[in-house]
This record gives C-alpha cells, sequence and structure tokens, in this order.
C-alpha cells in the first residue's frame, strides 16, 4: 500500500508540472496576441487620422474658396459645420470628428496672422508605425517622428478635376 501512495504523490507532482506549463504557454501566447491587436488597432488609428485629418484640409479649402469677397479661414472648427457668412447657411464638413490618436476633440490647430486656422494636427506624441509610403498629398509625412508632427493643412488637400485627376495647387495659387 505504501507503494501506490508514492505512485499517486509522484502522479500529482507531473500534473502540477504540467498546468504551470500550460499556464506559461498560455500567458506567452496571450501577450503575443494582445501586442498584435494593440499594433493592428494603432495602425487602424493611423488610416482613421489620415482620412479624418484629410477630411479638415478639404473642409478648410472649401471653406476659403466659398468666402464671399475677401478670402478667409474660418476663426473656429464649428464654423465648417455652420458657415453663417451666406443668407442660407453652408456646411463644409460633415461632422466634427475626433482625433482618434487621442479620441479627443482637442486638435493641435494651425492659425494664419490673423488667428484663423488653416490646418489640424493630432496633439499625441507617440510614434507612428507608418513612416513611409503615404499618399501624393501627405508625402511630407515621410520620415515624421510624431503623429503631432502630420498637420492637414488646407492648401494640401487637392481636389479631383473632371477627368478624375488628382491635382495640388501651385506656389502662386490661391489655397
Amino acid at each position: 500500500m505504501a507503494a501506490c501512495s508514492l505512485n499517486g504523490k509522484a502522479d500529482a507532482g507531473f500534473t502540477y508540472l504540467g498546468v504551470l506549463l500550460l499556464i506559461a504557454v498560455s500567458s506567452v501566447a496571450l501577450a503575443a496576441t494582445g501586442t498584435l491587436w494593440a499594433s493592428a488597432a494603432q495602425r487602424d488609428r493611423e488610416r482613421q487620422l489620415l482620412w479624418v485629418g484629410g477630411q479638415y484640409a478639404q473642409a478648410l479649402r472649401s471653406y476659403y474658396r466659398a468666402s464671399p469677397g475677401l478670402a478667409q479661414y474660418p476663426q473656429d472648427l464649428a464654423d465648417l459645420l455652420q458657415d453663417n457668412r451666406f443668407p442660407q447657411a453652408r456646411r463644409h464638413i460633415r461632422q466634427l470628428y475626433p482625433d482618434p490618436i487621442t479620441n479627443s476633440d482637442d486638435w493641435g490647430l494651425l492659425r494664419s496672422i490673423d488667428g484663423r486656422i488653416t490646418g489640424v494636427h493630432s496633439r499625441s506624441d507617440a510614434t507612428p508605425f507608418k513612416r513611409s509610403g503615404f499618399s501624393t498629398e501627405w508625402s511630407g509625412f515621410d520620415g515624421l517622428e510624431h503623429y503631432s508632427d502630420w498637420q492637414f493643412v488646407a492648401e494640401q488637400a487637392f481636389t479631383e478635376s473632371a477627368g478624375g485627376v488628382q491635382t495640388h495647387a501651385g506656389p502662386g495659387d490661391a489655397p
């Protein structure tokens, strides 16, 4: 009978070691999955930032070009939603989007000498995964170190001609 109890203790020890090994392997797998998920989520937020920034740049350009009389940029981002410079208010953007990186409505604003908004940027100083391969309009973002360096400026927003070719305003053209 003594032999049976020794064999049972040995089996329990191996079972315990097996469970510990299973927990260790599961922990490593979960950590790797978490890292992959976080990377995928950050890349998705980067894509969203490029899209949202483009929407703001195009809306700022639309506001500028629609100006009655002297062309000017808006004083506030809300002016893009409700442009009251006309008898019937105009909209230049569908909604005011939050910054996908910080998940905040607190955008960094680029202003002209007269204090009007000419562009937006994220306030995040995090390092982006995307460092190259940007579309033509945002090719200036290549190699930039922080999301806050990605500045979405009205002059960079391009339009499509009737033939579908994307064009930029030249240095002498109005933004």
